[in-house]
């Protein structure tokens, strides 16, 4: 019933049933950097300051900017900042910015000039933004969704954008109004880090987020887009709630985070980052 309302939602997404079903049991991603490898002897995961001077070699740092953004850093050197917008902005300069949605605090009008390639999340109804970007060390592509406005609905307004990294798989949801499809979860392959809006109004309502989280299975979560104390704590007790999902939350006291395949959690976890510039 979901995925019917979904292909009403968007005609595009109509595809014989045989088509969605073998594309679920290939659930090819695009790089292989996307199928999960379990490591042997995890680690606990390694918190790191703010503005990271050096990432490791096989890992990737993440620092909570705030509302829905996050510095990406890698061994090589590339940063990244997802929604860069005009209002909440890491300092320092990135040489690649997502803007999932067109809304003011998801882009930027006023693009940095030292910016290399700024991504775009939103198309047109007849054609989605398509990105598939190598740059050093990182891959970053894209996968379209679509967003409810009054009145109707934007088609391929919003991306979840993916950041392939030290082996690792980076999904961000952006702002994501609906569950996902068998369709966009063979796009997506698997996920070990999944950036989630858990305000619950502007975004999917929190049970229904929930079931994306469910969907999508990464072994870490970290939750964004909450605009108040208590969105964020609805949130955390919804996955408390669901026992079954086996989520583990842990805060941390600092915005960053390094990360490698090593060191994701052994059992699934929802890790709060404080946001910080």
């Amino acid at each position: 019933n979901r995925n019917r309302e979904l292909n009403a939602m968007n005609p595009r997404l109509l595809r014989p049933a045989l088509c969605v079903a073998l594309g679920v049991l290939a659930a090819a991603p695009a790089s292989a950097a996307c199928l999960r490898n379990v490591a042997a002897a995890p680690s606990p995961l390694r918190l790191a300051s703010l503005a990271l001077a050096e990432v490791p070699v096989g890992s990737v740092g993440v620092t909570y900017v705030g509302h829905s953004s996050f510095l990406i850093e890698t061994a090589r050197g590339a940063t990244i900042v997802t929604d860069y917008n005009d209002y909440v902005r890491p300092l320092i300069t990135p040489d690649i910015v997502t803007m999932n949605n067109a809304h003011s605090t998801h882009f930027s009008v006023m693009v940095a000039p030292g910016v290399k390639h700024a991504l775009q999340g939103w198309g047109t109804p007849e054609r989605a933004a398509a990105h598939d970007l190598a740059y050093l060390d990182v891959q970053i592509r894209n996968v379209p969704t679509n967003v409810r406005e009054v009145g109707g609905t934007r088609y391929n307004g919003n991306s979840i954008f993916v950041f392939e990294t030290a082996g690792l798989c980076i999904a961000h949801l952006g702002h994501l109004h609906h569950r996902l499809t068998p369709e966009h979860l063979a796009e997506l392959g698997q996920i070990d880090v999944l950036f989630v809006p858990v305000d619950g109004v502007w975004t999917l309502n929190q049970n229904a987020m929930l079931e994306v989280v469910e969907q999508i299975r990464s072994p870490l979560v970290i939750p964004m887009h909450f605009f108040s104390g208590a969105s964020l704590q609805s949130f955390i007790g919804r996955i408390i709630g669901a026992p079954a999902l086996g989520y583990e939350v842990r805060f941390s006291d600092t915005p960053s985070i390094v990360l490698s395949r090593a060191n994701l959690p052994q059992k699934p976890e929802l890790l709060v980052l404080q946001p910080g510039r």
